[in-house]
């Protein structure tokens, strides 16, 4: 089976669901959704079982790659897009709220479609080293997003969050093609690859270079939301629905990074550029975690504490970048492994995170830390899943976020010995303590605050699909939290 098969596979999944939807009449669209979610397990198995990563990799029309990082980030968007779909069925009662005119839920067969096709732009993103495949991909990624984030039609939050999308992505979108022609007009070339050997030869002018690297970074920088990129963030993860929150929060941030690291290789590896770019993403690194972890302490409304900590952790993720083509040997995983590693983990335990908050969203009607407001005795269940989830965030032991954390720190502390960038390190600890302030708040609500909303259990129905899940991934975060090498190994 050739590997491209797998992004044909969702799509014509996709059109399918379509079809379902056509022929649904006034019936419900759950089936539309659980249609989704096996037909994304049955490609995720696929890719597994019939198209491992090989031991060379593979080319395709030389646009579409595939090795080891490919399968690793199309696994990602695979089992992030199933995971939307459960929390997308659980919110349907809010979904019809706001998009249904009558009993029937007109519209909501789309949006269980949606995503599908946002996966398999993501999965196309993972196989590109070619400056036009990733525009095309990351274009067709951003446009499902501008629906999703405001197919809620009926909530002015909604519409306002997909107005603010729209504008500021189509910005970004003009630095990224800018940054594009730049880069193809100094070079000759759209291939990373070949870019790589132009650089190398040294006939370009250095700010010529770090000029168009910019201009890429600003278009790259916008998906992965880093300052001063992430003007977005807040109000579109406030305003979106929460399974759209959670899908940007996670698999667009995953997809942003393998592009980022294939962007930045070539210009990492010229000795000439190597020391710009890594002051540059230094400076990005340090203005992230601070704005992040700092701006998150005043929240209230859970969706944008979540948003100012999807900040925090790009920083983060950034700290291992300026160990990429370094010249010194790193002990343990390296920055590509650390960085797959932690993206894995935050996948799990933001899902977690998000899966609960939809269900409690649909049977309080809040996004507040008060609709969290004494879950502990309502739902000890629910509220132990999300203690798990928020443990995980802020990095506590035997979590998966904590190894997720202590590889990255692993890295950044072992490149300031050999380059002397200790800021990072201090900046980066400082905003992990700040973590734990704004992450207890969370759990302080949930156990010790007394809720209005207290009574049964009843209160908040889970299903038998959502419930499972939550399950799985509230295991999987405490084992590869206690046994990081099944997960690390993956990343090798």
């Amino acid at each position: 089976m050739f590997p491209y098969y797998l992004e044909i596979c969702v799509v014509v999944l996709g059109v399918l669901m379509l079809c379902m939807e056509l022929f649904s009449g006034r019936r419900s669209r759950g089936k539309i959704a659980m249609s989704g979610v096996v037909g994304l397990g049955v490609i995720l198995a696929l890719m597994i079982f019939s198209v491992c990563p090989p031991g060379d990799d593979l080319q395709y029309w030389g646009i579409y790659y595939y090795d080891k990082w490919a399968a690793f980030y199309k696994g990602l968007a695979l089992l992030a897009t199933l995971l939307v779909l459960v929390m997308a069925r659980e919110f349907a009662p809010v979904f019809k709220h706001y998009t249904s005119q009558d009993e029937e839920e007109s519209g909501l067969g789309e949006f269980y479609c949606l995503p599908v096709f946002v996966c398999a732009g993501l999965m196309w993103m993972a196989s590109a080293k070619d400056l036009v495949t990733i525009f095309v991909s990351l274009e067709l990624v951003t446009m499902g997003f501008y629906v999703l984030v405001a197919f809620l039609r009926r909530n002015v939050g909604s519409l306002e969050a997909g107005v603010k999308y729209l504008v500021l992505g189509a910005l970004s979108t003009g630095f990224l093609v800018y940054g594009i022609a730049w880069t193809y007009g100094v070079s000759g070339t759209f291939s990373l690859e070949q870019l790589g050997d132009v650089l190398a030869s040294g006939d370009i002018s250095v700010g010529v270079v770090m000029f168009a690297f910019a201009l890429l970074l600003v278009g790259i920088g916008f998906k992965i939301a880093v300052v001063p990129f992430q003007i977005w963030v807040p109000d579109v993860y406030q305003g979106a629905a929460m399974p759209v929150t959670a899908y940007l929060s996670v698999a667009s941030k995953a997809a942003g990074f393998i592009v980022l690291l294939r962007v930045i290789d070539p210009f990492l590896a010229v000795p000439s550029l190597r020391d710009p770019v890594v002051y540059l993403i230094v400076f990005v690194t340090c203005a992230t975690l601070i704005y992040g972890n700092l701006a998150a302490i005043s929240q209230k409304n859970i969706k944008r504490l979540l948003a100012y900590s999807s900040i925090a952790h790009a920083g983060f993720l950034l700290m291992a970048l300026p160990a990429l083509r370094g010249t010194g040997t790193i002990h343990g995983p390296g920055a590509e492994s650390a960085i797959a590693f932690y993206l894995a983990g935050y996948l799990l335990m933001t899902m977690l995170c998000f899966l609960v908050l939809t269900l409690v969203r649909v049977a309080t009607d809040g996004e507040d830390l008060a609709a969290l407001e004494g879950l502990g005795r309502r739902a000890p269940l629910l509220a132990f899943a999300m203690l798990v989830g928020v443990a995980s965030l802020a990095g506590i032991p035997l979590t998966v976020g904590f190894f997720g954390k202590f590889f990255l720190f692993n890295i950044a502390i072992q490149n300031a010995m050999q380059s002397g960038l200790w800021v990072v390190v201090f900046v980066a600890v400082l905003g992990a303590a700040t973590g734990f302030y704004y992450y207890f708040k969370i759990i302080r609500a949930m156990y010790w605050e007394v809720g209005v909303n207290e009574g049964g259990v009843s209160e908040i129905r889970v299903g038998r699909v959502a419930m499972l899940c939550i399950w799985v991934l509230m295991v999987a975060v405490l084992f590869f939290g206690i046994f990081p090498a099944s997960l690390l190994g993956l990343t090798f």
